[in-house]
Order: C-alpha cells, then sequence, then structure tokens
C-alpha cells in the first residue's frame, strides 16, 4: 500500500502550519486502494518522543471508498461515519508535531486497510483501544513519514 501526502514529500520537514507552532491542523494523507478492503484506520506517531511513542492522530471506519482525508481534517469525535481516537496531548482528532527544541522528530502516518467495514467501537478511544482491534483485522499497511524540528 502506498501512502503520501500533497502537503509535504516523504522524509522532508513538515510545514510549519501542521504544527504547534503554526495552526494544528492536519496535513492530507492518501494511500492506495486495497482490494478486498473494507475499511481503513491511521495512526499517526512520534516514535523519537523523550517519554516514548507519542500518538498524534487516530482515525478509524474510513469507508473503503475513501482514499484520502484533506488538510484540515475536522477535530471531531464523529466526521460522517468516520472515528476519531483521543491522542496523547488529551484531545480527540489531529495533534501536530510539537516535539522539544533539539533533534527532528521523525511523524510516521501509518494507514491500515482492514477487512472489516467498522471495527464497531465508539468514538474517542486511546490508541492501545483501537489497535486492539486493528491488529485483528489488517490485510495491508503502509506508511509516510515527515520530519519537524524546532
Amino acid at each position: 500500500m502506498k501512502v503520501y501526502s500533497y502537503s509535504f514529500k516523504e522524509g522532508d520537514l513538515i510545514p510549519t502550519q501542521y504544527t504547534c507552532d503554526g495552526l494544528d491542523i492536519s496535513p492530507h494523507i492518501s494511500w492506495s486502494k486495497v482490494e478486498n478492503a473494507k475499511s481503513y484506520a491511521i495512526i499517526m506517531d512520534d516514535p523519537d518522543a523523550p517519554i516514548g511513542t507519542f500518538t498524534h492522530w487516530i482515525v478509524y471506519d474510513i469507508p473503503s471508498n475513501v482514499l484520502e482525508l484533506k488538510e484540515n481534517f475536522p477535530k471531531k469525535s464523529v466526521v460522517g461515519n468516520i472515528m476519531q481516537g483521543q491522542n496523547d496531548f488529551g484531545k480527540i482528532g489531529y495533534g501536530g508535531p510539537c516535539p522539544p527544541r533539539g533533534k527532528p522528530h521523525r511523524y510516521f502516518f501509518k494507514v491500515f486497510a482492514l477487512d472489516v467495514e467498522s471495527l464497531g467501537l465508539p468514538a474517542g478511544l486511546s490508541r492501545e483501544e483501537v489497535e486492539r482491534f486493528i491488529n485483528k483485522h489488517t490485510i495491508s499497511s503502509g506508511f509516510t513519514y515527515g520530519l519537524y524540528k524546532r
């Protein structure tokens, strides 16, 4: 599965508007269609965080005919039929890169193709709660990543 963004090139710096230093809006994210996928899920995280992997965004129950989320995806628990979880900032929806000053951090946008139309979960759950179900239903996955440094 190919994952990409029109907002930044893989491995390049993520523009400030998508971070806590800017507008803190989500970037565009897109993926290639996976045969037999019934839905998709996204987890964005920072494995370089000093406290361990930090989760910035959890999206699930994305219908199989949706192959992108446009820039500035609403920070609501439910958008149409799409659910969002609680990030490690304790908020629903996207929370942009906000690393401590120093070395650049990597931000991974992981997309999972799932064999179910819905995980059957309510919105607002933690990564651990959602990931438990994603892991049982993943048929393919891919990622892209960007960097950010303060």
